[in-house]
């Protein structure tokens, strides 16, 4: 499949046509879907329908947009106005959403291919893709192997070649470990960059939707048309002129003196010996290319997994309150004889145990006599380490780290949560803090498997991340 960048040119010189494109996404998609198991639903009807305005406008000779014509999918935690939005859950198992998610109306107006809707842990809590109530996503790369959590789905869909972007979300690394994992590009914005309005709630302060592609060019243009404030959230921000996105800077890529700091807090027990190989490669490979390497430390990094399990229950508990059986969803009203049944007989057959799992432990630690001792000290927690960060970025520019401690596991190797949750290790601090990250492959071309390294930027400054990440796909792909 071409990049974003290839096919806008395609369209532009006339070499491709949308129908083309379209007919060639679903194939694709027909001979390797059923292997890595990345789509929950494709819209096949509504992209040839579609594909036939777009070739009539082609034909007219008149100019496509970035986005116009591109076939993104979605993870199916993002709503899609009459299609099924399960968030990979079964409780969601008959719902249809009434109306767009924000960024899928930024994306429709932009005359984007919404492809449909991938598969994910449920309410995206999870690291591997294995926790969906529908199927279990594996890693195009070798699929004896996990995608990463939690949008696997989002992540192999591009991996595979089945489309060029996606929308994921980022929660503690949820876009971020999947990209590492499956050997692609994956951005989490700063948090309120992007709006989150029709996006399924997990923990609302930490929730990010943002681009996963094949190159970093290519996550500027999705990034650029998803961004932007918005009435229908709140927390969404309007960009300043500085804050903006200029892609012909991001193609220049002049990244001379840029100040790469290296936290060595990430270096240090637990990362495999092929990722710290790869990652001294990168490191070595930026320092030659003109930038200042600096020895950093985040002393906060130890804490921020601990804090991140406390906040994002204590949020997910608050959240999920609302699938009662009553409104929307799955129901055993019929098998009830009171209101209570009602609740915990759909509740109790509508979630899975990882999901159960995260609504005892922040209801627990919500609860009287223990928010004190826990959700208001992971709370103060979370602004020791935004200060971290805050006084990192006065002595350097981005920051440079693994993604994940290893590569892709097998499937079905992390029966244990906690070996699941220690996953995050690397990404869950820039959601506590709201900084934008990018992961990027860091040895495409060789034949192991993909091993991810992760840039991390100042608030709103993604035009570093991209740069730097544009300027390693063209030495690495020379």
């Amino acid at each position: 499949m071409p990049t974003i960048a290839e096919l806008h040119e395609g369209y532009t010189q006339k070499t491709l046509r949308p129908s083309e494109v379209v007919e060639k996404t679903i194939s694709q998609i027909d001979s390797q879907d059923e292997t890595v198991q990345a789509f929950l639903s494709v819209f096949e009807d509504d992209m040839r329908a579609h594909a036939k305005d777009l070739d009539t406008k082609q034909d007219r000779n008149e100019p496509f947009g970035l986005l116009e014509g591109i076939p993104v999918s979605v993870k199916d935690a993002i709503l899609v106005k009459d299609k099924p939005t399960t968030a990979g859950s079964q409780i969601l198992s008959s719902y249809t959403a009434v109306y767009d998610a924000t960024v899928i109306h930024n994306l429709k107006q932009a005359g984007a291919l919404i492809v449909g809707k991938t598969n994910l842990d449920e309410f995206a809590m999870g690291s591997s893709t294995e926790n969906s109530a529908f199927q279990e996503t594996r890693n195009p790369a070798d699929t004896s192997r996990v995608p990463g959590g939690s949008s696997g789905g989002s992540a192999a869909s591009v991996a595979a070649d089945m489309c060029p972007a996606s929308l994921g979300s980022d929660t503690g690394g949820s876009i971020r470990q999947p990209a590492a994992f499956c050997g692609v590009t994956g951005l989490k914005p700063t948090y309120g960059r992007v709006s989150r309005s029709g996006l399924v709630a997990m923990a609302s302060s930490l929730d990010q939707i943002g681009p996963l592609t094949h190159t970093s060019l290519d996550a500027a243009y999705v990034l650029q048309g998803i961004e932007g404030a918005d009435t229908l959230d709140a927390t969404s921000t309007s960009l300043s002129s500085r804050q903006e996105l200029n892609i012909d800077e991001i193609q220049n890529g002049d990244i001379a003196g840029l100040r790469i700091g290296i936290p060595q807090e990430y270096f240090g027990d637990g990362l495999s010996s092929e990722v710290q190989a790869a990652l001294e490669s990168v490191i070595e490979s930026f320092g030659e290319m003109n930038t200042v390497i600096k020895d950093i430390s985040l002393s906060t990094t130890e804490y921020a997994i601990p804090a991140y399990y406390v906040l994002m229950p204590a949020e997910v508990s608050s959240n999920l309150a609302r699938y009662d059986g009553i409104r929307y969803g799955q129901s055993r009203f019929e098998e009830a004889s009171s209101l209570q049944e009602i609740y915990t007989k759909s509740r109790a057959s509508g979630f899975g145990e990882e999901v159960k799992r995260r609504i005892m432990l922040g209801t627990y630690v919500l609860s009287g006599g223990y928010y004190d001792a826990y959700y208001a000290q992971a709370r103060h927690m979370q602004t020791h380490v935004r200060k971290d960060f805050t006084n990192a970025f006065k002595d350097v520019d981005v920051i440079l780290t693994p993604t994940t401690p290893h590569t892709a596991f097998q499937a079905g190797s992390k029966a244990d949560p906690l070996s699941m949750y220690l996953e995050d290790i690397f990404t869950v601090a820039v959601n506590l803090s709201g900084n934008p990250a990018l992961s990027i492959p860091a040895n495409p071309n060789d034949s192991t498997l993909p091993i991810g390294f992760q840039l991390i930027g100042n608030h709103f400054d993604e035009q570093t991340l991209l740069t730097l990440g544009h300027v390693w796909d063209r030495y690495i792909r020379q």
